[in-house]
């Protein structure tokens, strides 16, 4: 009879023992779920801030190491009201009258130092300027490309496309660089006054038109003596009044 009480408690001493040996087991799995729950957003923040750390000061570096390209053409340390129109940004006057003098708000574009009258730095400024389009200034105002492939001495005369561009130091609305349509006025380097004096003294040889480079011509007054001397008179008037100019199209000097 003590046999078998004896077995019972020790049945029940097991069964004690393993309820507990269960029960810190599993305590422990939850408290390494818990605490790689816990570990893996502490680790990506962690990420998160070195990665941020490590990229922010390469980005710094390139927006202040990068430098636009008009910053070649801003004086610095100048007036800003004398700055050419490509260091600035200013707002359309839609009040203005064509042709008026009119006021226009501008403001200094990114990496642009300029000074007022008073030698203080400022970003916001006037200018005064005449109320037009690019296109529409004088010709003095802009530049434009030439043309050597069209005939100056024509009737009616020629026109070639040329692309025209203002100057730095002119103010104006619309595009800056601009088509516009311009009479063949390109010249060769033949001076009017060296062709009429061979078409005096040497106009019966044909000197004269050699001289503009018109070799048929000169040709044919050559053999015919100046064509009994009336081509040679002929050829006097036609270069006296300019009609008459080189063969390659260009203008006199």
């Amino acid at each position: 009879m003590a046999a078998v009480v004896g077995l019972r408690a020790l049945r029940r001493l097991c069964g004690v023992a393993l309820f507990l040996a269960q029960l810190y087991v599993l305590s422990g799995r939850a408290g390494s779920l818990m605490t790689t729950k816990h570990s893996q957003p502490q680790s990506t923040f962690a990420k998160s801030l070195t990665s941020t750390s490590t990229n922010t000061p390469y980005f710094k570096a390139a927006e202040s190491t990068e430098i636009p390209s008009y910053v070649t053409k801003c004086p610095s340390n100048g007036l800003c009201s004398r700055l050419p129109p490509d260091c600035m940004t200013c707002n359309t006057n839609y009040s203005c009258i064509y042709g008026k003098p009119a006021t226009f708000d501008c403001k200094v574009k990114p990496h642009v130092h300029c000074l007022d009258q008073n030698n203080q730095e400022q970003e916001n400024f006037t200018i005064n300027m005449t109320c037009q389009f690019c296109w529409q200034l004088a010709t003095t105002d802009y530049v434009c490309t030439n043309s050597t492939n069209c005939m100056t001495v024509s009737c009616p005369r020629q026109r070639y496309n040329a692309t025209c561009t203002v100057r730095d130091h002119i103010h104006c609305l619309g595009n800056r660089v601009f088509p516009k349509m311009l009479y063949c006025n390109w010249t060769g380097g033949y001076k009017w006054s060296t062709a009429l004096a061979l078409s005096i003294t040497l106009g019966g040889f044909g000197a004269d038109r050699f001289y503009l480079g018109q070799w048929r011509e000169g040709l044919g007054k050559l053999f015919s003596f100046g064509g009994l001397g009336i081509w040679t008179l002929i050829d006097v008037l036609l270069i006296g009044v300019g009609y008459v100019g080189p063969a390659d199209g260009s203008l006199y000097i």
